[in-house]
């Protein structure tokens, strides 16, 4: 399956007002030499990653830790590159870890990747998607088929090896992108593992900010309503710059149930985070 550039967030039923073109006016120049830097670096970054999965083959620990040291710095890059200033407030955690955010964007994926050590949780049909599926699938990324409701079972197991080899699990429980006006609803299906085992899940709160005089956040940075995927990343890379911010809660959650963990997180997240706005902070 190709990727559908016309394609808009599958389980938004809103739609997003047009975005004012004078806010973006004089970046077309910017946003091609964005394109070719990301088409530089990638490459470069897959040559680097795979010479040294190579020199660690033999060594397990060896090759989780080149993984996610490349990983972590190629989107580090990127976020340089699309202009986002990232700003961590409170304290990652280390893996192995369980981290719980809410969702507002494609590039809530770099920026969290940017920041902690670990492997996304993604629906399937993203792993055929030229260029972003291999890249996920190199990242580790932990495919979920959410069509057939008994492949949560094959997930949870894929969160248990993840967790014994020492990785980071990331979710996003909301299961969709949104305006950034409130967390919404969290979907419990995949916190089973964790409430189970009573294994205590990290949480942050993510938002955005553009300069005074850029467009309105919820607009060009977060992906919701019937934006194609195309014209949102243009938006992106026109743009002069913009913050991403990423809160991480101080003490992780535990709860005997599913559906009481996904509350409690909802509502951890829900307490810390900020409405997206316009302004940077």
């Amino acid at each position: 399956m190709a990727i559908d550039l016309n394609a808009a967030p599958q389980s938004s039923s809103a739609t997003a007002p047009p975005l004012d073109p004078a806010s973006l006016r004089g970046g077309r120049l910017r946003a091609l030499l964005r394109l070719i830097g990301v088409f530089l670096w990638t490459p470069a970054w897959f040559l680097v990653w795979g010479v040294g999965t190579l020199l660690t083959l033999p060594v397990p620990r060896a090759r989780l830790r080149w993984r996610q040291f490349s990983v972590r710095h190629w989107a580090q890059g990127m976020n340089r590159l699309l202009g986002m200033r990232r700003r961590v407030l409170g304290r990652p955690p280390n893996p192995p870890f369980i981290l719980v955010t809410n969702h507002l964007s494609y590039l809530d994926i770099l920026l969290l990747h940017a920041s902690v050590n670990g492997v996304f949780i993604a629906k399937r049909e993203m792993r055929s998607w030229p260029l972003l599926g291999p890249l996920a699938q190199v990242m580790g990324t932990i495919w979920v088929n959410r069509k057939v409701r008994r492949d949560a079972v094959r997930v949870l197991d894929r969160i248990d090896e993840a967790i014994a080899r020492g990785d980071g699990v990331m979710i996003f429980p909301e299961g969709t992108t949104s305006a950034g006006v409130s967390v919404t609803p969290m979907k419990p299906a995949l916190l089973d593992w964790a409430a189970r085992e009573l294994y205590p899940v990290h949480y942050a709160a993510i938002t955005y900010r553009t300069p005074p005089r850029g467009p309105p956040a919820d607009l060009a940075l977060c992906w919701w309503g019937a934006v194609p995927f195309g014209r949102h990343v243009m938006r992106v890379l026109r743009m002069s710059g913009f913050e991403g911010i990423v809160d991480f809660g101080p003490d992780p959650v535990t709860a005997p149930t599913r559906g009481e963990l996904a509350q409690r997180l909802h509502d951890a997240i829900a307490g810390r985070f900020v409405p997206v706005g316009n302004r940077a902070v």
